[in-house]
């Protein structure tokens, strides 16, 4: 039915119930006039009358009363509704469609959306993990993540910190096989290269290179789509791989990892939190601020300048006292 139709027939039962038009006009926020074209519309459409009129009064005709009579229980539960729509979006309550990538999401936003659950219990998550990028209009998503480059138009965004790509090698792969001194020299060690979800093609390294991005294509000694296996294959000491800062930064400052070539790093891309629309449900609108407040410019998935020279610096540094204890051998017995 018309939108207009639909004015009319509330408008007509506004003005049923408190027998004036005028006062149904004033209840519907509208016009004397505007109120009187909607109900003579109404009339013209059904051809009937539906009210006597006279100057001072105004009452139901049998048509009138009978088109109320069908009318008005279509009415209420259209204003039932309505409220309940109005009402969900309101409470901090109701379901909650959350998506992101697999890799970021337990380490990440796991502890975050752990907190907005014990905050909001009546809130119902629905969490769906993919590092293919999908459809947040076909998947229904309240609230979306994303690392890499910012989401398309037609949704809201935000970058939360910036996604390092670090080079990484254990300290076992360190100790048998040495650090490159140059990026040139990556094509001598056993490199572990991520295929890409969603092309299936295995990436390049990325390195940020005089300001400009340079991307390296290397013979991989592993090849995997899965983050988690590259980063244990990388602490296991069997690669060196090029790590978001997400997985490396714990490690590296555990000592598990060390970083190499630390002045390429780069961070062009970034974690992203993205929503459709400011009138958004107030419990996506809540968990969208926890998020916010919680990772924005977070100094735990991000390292610092001065932490990762630190930390190559002394992976260095027990390289040269390995290479000279080496070089002099055991000390002689007394």
């Amino acid at each position: 039915m018309p939108i207009n139709e639909l004015r009319a027939i509330t408008i007509f039962a506004k003005a049923a119930e408190l027998g004036s038009l005028r006062q149904a006009a004033i209840a519907q926020g509208i016009s004397p006039q505007a109120a009187s074209q909607a109900l003579a519309q109404l009339e013209h459409f059904l051809a009937v009358r539906l009210f006597h009129r006279t100057t001072r009064n105004m009452a139901l005709t049998d048509a009138g009363q009978q088109f109320l009579e069908a009318a008005q229980p279509g009415l209420i539960a259209l204003q039932k509704a309505v409220q309940g729509v109005r009402s969900a979006r309101e409470e901090i309550a109701g379901p909650l469609r959350i998506a992101g990538p697999r890799s970021t999401f337990l380490p990440v936003l796991q502890p975050v959306l752990d907190e907005f659950c014990t905050h909001y219990p009546a809130v119902q998550a629905d969490v769906q993990l993919n590092d293919h990028i999908g459809n947040w209009v076909m998947d229904r998503v309240d609230v979306g993540f994303r690392t890499g480059t910012q989401p398309a138009d037609g949704v809201i965004a935000r970058r939360l910190f910036p996604l390092q790509l670090i080079i990484c090698a254990a300290p076992p792969y360190i100790a048998r096989h040495g650090m490159p001194a140059t990026v040139a020299e990556l094509v001598a060690h056993r490199c572990s290269v991520y295929r890409h979800p969603n092309t299936g093609k295995p990436m390049p390294w990325t390195v940020r290179a005089s300001g400009n991005l340079v991307d390296y294509d290397l013979a991989p000694t592993l090849c995997t789509n899965d983050m988690d296996l590259e980063l244990q294959a990388t602490l296991s000491g069997q690669v060196m791989a090029q790590l978001t800062g997400i997985m490396a930064a714990p490690h590296i400052r555990a000592g598990r990892l060390v970083p190499i070539l630390c002045e390429h790093v780069c961070d062009h891309l970034g974690v992203y939190v993205y929503y459709g629309s400011r009138a958004a449900p107030l419990r996506a609108r809540a968990f969208v601020e926890l998020v916010v407040e919680r990772l924005l410019a977070s100094p735990v998935h991000v390292l610092s300048t001065q932490e990762l020279n630190a930390a190559q610096s002394r992976a260095k540094a027990r390289t040269r006292r390995s290479s000279a204890a080496k070089r002099t051998g055991p000390s002689p017995r007394s």
